[in-house]
C-alpha cells in the first residue's frame, strides 16, 4: 500500500518523526515566550536569557561530527532514543535553575540530546528507510515539522500563566519521557530489519557527483546565512513584532500564524519537489526574504506591512528549510549522504546559535531597523551564493562518468 507515493513504513516513521520533532523544537523554543520571566526570576539580562538557545545550537553542532559515527554504527534509531533519555534531565535541571551557571548547563543537556534527536538525527533515519525518496521525505516531514511554534508557543505561553516557567520545563520534562522516548522505541524499526530488508540484492543509487571542496564552502556559506536569518528570527520573532509596535499577545498571534504559512510553503515544495531541486528552491524563496524586511521597514509598524512581513517571510523561510535539508542531496548520493550532513551542521548550529544573542542585541540597544538591516545583508549574500551554486550544479552524465 502506498500513500503520497510512500510505502506503509514510510508514512508511519514519517508520523513518528513528524510529532517528536514538533515536540523536539516546540520545546526547546521556550525562551521565546518566558525569556522576560526567566530574566526577571534568574536576575539576567535578555540577552544572556537568549543565549541559551546559542548553547544549544553551538553543543548541537560540536557534537555533530562525533555523531555522525553513532549514527553510522548504531543507526539513528537508537541513537535518538539516548538523545531523548538525556533531554528530559536538561528540562529538569532548567526548572530549577538558581543563576546563569545552572541555566547554561541545562542548555548543554538540551544541546547534546538536541544533537541525537533534532533535525540531521532525522534526516538520517528517513535517509536510511527511504533512500531515493529521501528528498520528498524530508519534504514531507517538513510538512508538520514546521508547526512547532504555532503549536508551542501559545502552549509555552498557556503553560507559563497557569504553572510559572518553571513548571513549563518540568511538563516538557515529562513529554520527552512519556511521549518521545515510546515513539522512538516503538514507533521506529530497528536497523537491522531494515538491512535484511534491504537485501544484498538492492539496487544502490547512482551518486550524483562528488562536491569540490569549493562547492561544500559554498553550500556551508549559503546554508549558514539563511540560516542566521531564519534561526535568529525563530528565536526574537515576538520581540521584534513587540519592537514594531505590537502588544504581547498580538505578537504571538502573529508569531503562530508564521508557522502555518511556513507549511503552507513546504506543500508548495513538495508538490512541485519532483521538478525542481534544493538550489532551485533556495534560489526563489531567498527571493521573498529581503523583500519582505524591506517592506517591514518602510511600513512604519502599519498592521498591512506587518502582516504582509507575516506572509513574505513565512513562505521564504519555509521553503528556505526545505532548501538547507537537500541542497546537499544534488552533490552527494545516500552513501555521502550522513557523512556530508554531519559536516555541514557544525557550522550551521555555530551560526545559527551566534543569531540570536546578536539580533536580541541589535533590538535592545538599536531597534528593529538595525537587526532587519543586517537579516537583509545576510539573505543577499545567500542568495548571490545560490546563483553561484546553481552553475555548479552537476549533471547526470557527469555524475555517470564519474563513477565508471
Amino acid at each position: 500500500m502506498r500513500l503520497l507515493g510512500f510505502d506503509r513504513k514510510i508514512v508511519g516513521i514519517l508520523f513518528v518523526l513528524a510529532v517528536t520533532q514538533v515536540i523536539g523544537w516546540g520545546t526547546v523554543s521556550l525562551p521565546a515566550i518566558i525569556g522576560r520571566q526567566v530574566a526577571a526570576d534568574l536576575d539576567m539580562n535578555i540577552e544572556a536569557v537568549f543565549a541559551g538557545s546559542s548553547i544549544l545550537y553551538v553543543v548541537m553542532g560540536l557534537w555533530a561530527p562525533l555523531l555522525a559515527k553513532a549514527f553510522t554504527r548504531f543507526g539513528a534509531r537508537r541513537v535518538m532514543m539516548a538523545g531523548t533519555v538525556l533531554a528530559a534531565p536538561g528540562f529538569v535541571l532548567l526548572s530549577v535553575s538558581t543563576g546563569p551557571v545552572t541555566y547554561f548547563a541545562a542548555w548543554v543537556f538540551l544541546g547534546t540530546a538536541g544533537s541525537a534527536t533534532l533535525t540531521t538525527a532525522a534526516y538520517i533515519m528517513l535517509n536510511e528507510v527511504a533512500g531515493r525518496n529521501a528528498k520528498s521525505a524530508i519534504g514531507a516531514l517538513m510538512l508538520v515539522t514546521g508547526l512547532s511554534s504555532s503549536v508551542f508557543w501559545p502552549t509555552t505561553a498557556l503553560l507559563s500563566a497557569a504553572v510559572g516557567w518553571r513548571g513549563t520545563c518540568l511538563a516538557y520534562a515529562a513529554m520527552m519521557i512519556l511521549v518521545c522516548l515510546p515513539f522512538y522505541v516503538f514507533g521506529l524499526p530497528r536497523r537491522a530489519t531494515l538491512v535484511e530488508e534491504a537485501g544484498p540484492s538492492t539496487p544502490v543509487a547512482v551518486p550524483t557527483a562528488i562536491a569540490s571542496k569549493g562547492t561544500f564552502a559554498l553550500i556551508v556559506t549559503a546554508i549558514a546565512l539563511n540560516a542566521f536569518v531564519t534561526f535568529g528570527f525563530a528565536a526574537v520573532l515576538i520581540e521584534l513584532l513587540q519592537a514594531e509596535g505590537l502588544p504581547k499577545s498580538q505578537a504571538i498571534a502573529f508569531g503562530s500564524m508564521l508557522g502555518v504559512i511556513q507549511v503552507c510553503a513546504r506543500g508548495l515544495d513538495f508538490v512541485g519537489g519532483g521538478r525542481w531541486d534544493g538550489i532551485t528552491t533556495g534560489i526563489v524563496a531567498g527571493i521573498g526574504l529581503p523583500v519582505a524586511m524591506l517592506l517591514l521597514i518602510v511600513g512604519d509598524s502599519a498592521y498591512w506591512a506587518i502582516a504582509t512581513f507575516i506572509l513574505l517571510y513565512g513562505l521564504g523561510s519555509g521553503a528556505l528549510a526545505v532548501s538547507r535539508a537537500t541542497i546537499p542531496l544534488v552533490f552527494y548520493d545516500k552513501a555521502k549522504f550522513a557523512k556530508a550532513t554531519s559536516r555541514i551542521a557544525l557550522p550551521l548550529n555555530l551560526i545559527s546559535a551566534v543569531s540570536p544573542p546578536i539580533l536580541i542585541g541589535l533590538l535592545a540597544k538599536l531597534g528593529s531597523h538595525a537587526a532587519l538591516a543586517l537579516a537583509i545583508f545576510c539573505s543577499c549574500g545567500a542568495l548571490l551564493i545560490l546563483f553561484l551554486l546553481s552553475r555548479r550544479r552537476p549533471s547526470i552524465e557527469a555524475a555517470v562518468l564519474h563513477n565508471a
